[in-house]
């Protein structure tokens, strides 16, 4: 059979072939894992739909090929080694986001296109190899909602209900595609190169999204970077008031959560920080809901969760929230859906170090704020010297949207609600 890079959904038209995970002539059971495709700073990583025998390899590693374009030539087990027509008609594939299940950390199970209808005992829809993995786990299929085509039972299914995790919400009856980040180099672990040698490291993977996008993003937006400084010290004493609160709770507070909360009453005040540009029907478009970015430095490279509704959640929520997504973006297990849909986004290198930047616009939004670390500096107090917590924030906006002016009213109001986070309880 011809087997052709399937749609992945959520718009994508095209993926580039990260990895192959078999050679030709390496014998196929079904579901076993082929090739790892790149989207859109995630990977999925797609199994065979059938048993039998590489018979040859369409697309190399690095290349970017159009949905719809074969990939792999299969010989069917118990089928002529001759390649079969493609099919006429071939069901999408939708991706799905995963929950935490127990893999290597820069992978994922996943489920293809399974061929035919096989009839179950109890109705139910599932592979062999499903079976037998529901089997071992002690797993009853008929306690199991699958989310494979029309109903079909899923690897994932099975390994979701066995560790608990099994959705409560109906999810769309499609072949489900667990997503992870791009396996790149772990640039933390990188030996240094030998002197007088050069090393080259291809251009791919997240490494290359993240070039595109910010490559598109900087020849797009018209940028300028406003900076301002704010005294955290009450920030800083109300975390650690809620130090223990904290532990009680197993959250890690950082000051991200006093940050995100503070930015919404400042967003809802200028409308045209929460807004992007359509460039292609020139329109700007102002939006009620205010999810929030935290750009995350991972193992894979930048990625940007996305913390949906910001406005409706406490601290603890969010605290909690960027905790959840920033390890998922760090151990490889990102779901797609994480990362999309932000209309603001917070970079924070404070943790790090450094006293501002000038961060990089996520487009399509309009703005982008650096937070910085916060460091002991003298601070005037009803005229009188003192020391505070000191942050600066960097803010870099879309000149075609925001003009200066606004920028800066914007920050004041930031900076209000940060230098007296009480007020957020009147806002």
């Amino acid at each position: 059979m011809d087997f052709k890079l399937p749609d992945i959904g959520e718009g994508v038209h095209e993926g580039e072939i990260v990895k192959w995970l078999v050679k030709t002539g390496e014998a196929l059971e079904a579901d076993q894992p082929m090739v790892e495709v790149m989207t859109d700073k995630a990977t999925v990583e797609i199994p065979s739909p059938v048993a039998g025998t590489v018979s040859e390899l369409l697309a190399n590693e690095g290349q970017t090929i159009e949905v719809g374009k074969v990939i792999i030539r299969i010989a069917e087990a118990g089928k002529a080694a001759a390649s079969k027509p493609a099919q006429k008609t071939e069901p999408k594939i939708a991706s799905v986001p995963p929950a935490s299940i127990s893999a290597k950390s820069s992978e994922r199970i996943v489920e293809a296109v399974v061929a035919s209808e096989e009839p179950l005992p109890y109705h139910i829809l599932a592979t062999p190899a499903t079976r037998k993995l529901a089997r071992d786990l002690g797993v009853d299929l008929k306690t199991v909602k699958g989310t494979g085509l029309q109903g079909r039972v899923t690897k994932m299914d099975v390994q979701l209900a066995y560790e608990g995790h099994q959705a409560a919400t109906p999810r769309t009856s499609h072949t489900s595609v667990a997503v992870t980040a791009a396996p790149v180099a772990q640039r933390a672990n990188v030996p240094a190169v030998a002197r007088g040698a050069l090393q080259v490291v291809p251009l791919k993977g997240v490494r290359k999204k993240i070039a595109e996008s910010m490559s598109y993003s900087k020849h797009t937006a018209a940028h300028f970077t406003y900076v301002e400084e704010v005294d955290m010290s009450a920030v800083v004493k109300l975390r650690a008031a809620a130090k223990e609160e904290a532990e009680k709770r197993g959250v890690k507070l950082t000051y991200l959560p006093f940050i995100i909360k503070a930015l919404i009453p400042a967003l809802m005040e200028f409308p045209y920080l929460n807004s992007s540009l359509d460039d292609e029907k020139q329109e700007i478009i102002l939006k009620g809901d205010y999810n929030i970015g935290v750009a995350t430095d991972t193992p894979n490279g930048l990625m940007v969760p996305v913390i949906k509704a910001a406005d409706r959640k406490t601290i603890w929520e969010l605290a909690t929230e960027i905790q959840l997504l920033s390890e998922k973006a760090r151990t490889g297990k990102i779901a797609l859906d994480d990362m999309k849909g932000g209309t603001f986004t917070v970079t924070n290198a404070g943790s790090i170090g450094g006293v501002l930047a000038t961060p990089v616009i996520n487009h399509p939004e309009v703005a982008i704020l650096g937070v910085n670390a916060i460091r002991k500096r003298p601070v005037v107090k009803d005229d009188q010297i003192v020391i505070g917590d000191v942050m600066f924030l960097s803010m870099s906006v879309d000149h075609r949207v925001v003009d200066g002016a606004d920028a800066a009213r914007f920050m004041n109001r930031l900076i209000y609600f940060l230098s007296e986070p009480s007020r957020l309880v009147f806002a």
